[in-house]
């Protein structure tokens, strides 16, 4: 998760807030009450931590070991929780729809991370292929409208014209490396769906292209302006 994002969590939070991890096995955010996640308990923090381990408010009878992406719901009433987080996780997970659903079901209100398009569409940096070999899905965020759009990773990510050039993602920043969604009362979680080879592969193309304009003189890639 983003500093910035996790400071602003814990600055704004009440107290008294009811807080809930979905997918926090790996990466545990001490302030949650309650986690969500495959994972066991015992084996919490595998990947590192989102703050200090001492200070950890949930406890293993409020750590439920499921899937998240199971067709039941939940095992959490409606509105229970005053704030939700699930940070890198959607991109994973082979259901990140049901997922948000249910986000916006048990939670008021939430902060999503995912990894950007201009990270995932880059080429080389975690081996020779194209954004993180593990993740199923291309995500972005309309914050005004309060949505998530999910875009199945198809191989053609791959191909010539759809990807970034190795080198690329080491000029991005660490904030332009995810998309986030900050959320309250609801939010819609969607896929979209490409029916013509054309169509998916001027989605992936015409995003390099266009950042690709961006480049300085001498071939270096400048960072946007914000």
């Amino acid at each position: 998760m983003r500093e910035t994002a996790r400071a602003r969590i814990l600055e704004t939070l009440p107290e008294a807030a009811l807080v809930l991890d979905v997918g926090g096995w790996a990466v545990p955010f001490p302030r949650a009450d309650w986690i969500l996640d495959l994972g066991a308990y015992e084996t919490r923090g595998e990947w590192g931590y989102e703050g200090d381990r001492a200070t950890e408010r949930f406890t293993a009878d409020t750590w439920i070991r499921r899937d998240i992406c199971e067709r039941e719901p939940w095992p959490f009433a409606d509105d229970q929780f005053d704030f939700a987080i699930c940070s890198h996780t959607l991109e994973d997970v082979r259901d990140p729809v049901w997922v948000c659903s249910e986000l916006a079901r048990v939670a008021k209100a939430g902060y999503i991370e995912v990894p950007s398009r201009l990270e995932e569409q880059s080429w080389g940096f975690q081996g020779p292929w194209t954004g993180w070999g593990h993740h199923h899905w291309i995500v972005e965020a309309d914050q005004t409208a309060g949505r998530l759009q999910f875009v199945f990773k198809h191989h053609t990510v791959h191909a010539p014209g759809s990807h970034f050039p190795a080198g690329f993602r080491d000029t991005l920043s660490l904030d332009e490396r995810v998309t986030s969604l900050w959320w309250e009362r609801s939010f819609a979680g969607i896929e979209r769906i490409f029916d013509e080879p054309a169509a998916l592969d001027a989605y992936l193309q015409d995003f390099v292209t266009a950042r690709r304009a961006r480049r300085g003189p001498r071939g270096r890639w400048r960072r946007p302006r914000r």
